[in-house]
């Protein structure tokens, strides 16, 4: 019961979470920019006000590629972490199977003897 009350938990937030780094990785696959901290890009719209500050718009720009990307190390890691914790539930329910059929198997060879 806990731990289906925790998958459907974790389901929630990953889904939430992988939304974000969907849209991370599209923005960060999008060339319309250009160069980070350039201003105007090569799709002719503005970077923004931050973008057309020359030297201080790159190191925004940076800031904020740093950001997202460590944002992203976050989220994988924690889909590595709610994987890694699925995969140690269905060990535990493969053992307590095997379990299962070796008792079923002990009652058969009973009503043989």
């Amino acid at each position: 019961m806990l731990f289906s009350q925790w998958n459907r938990t974790m389901a929630r937030f990953l889904q939430a979470n992988f939304r974000n780094v969907l849209a991370t990785q599209l923005r960060l696959s999008s060339d319309k920019s250009g160069e980070h901290g350039k201003g105007v890009g090569k799709g002719g719209a503005g970077g923004g006000s931050t973008r057309e500050a020359g030297a201080f718009g790159k190191k925004r720009a940076t800031q904020e590629e740093m950001y997202f990307k460590r944002k992203e190390k976050e989220q994988l890691g924690a889909l590595k972490q709610h994987h890694q914790g699925e995969i140690d539930h269905h060990k535990k329910e493969i053992e307590r199977l095997q379990q299962e059929i070796k008792r079923h198997e002990g009652k058969i060879k009973e009503l043989k003897d």
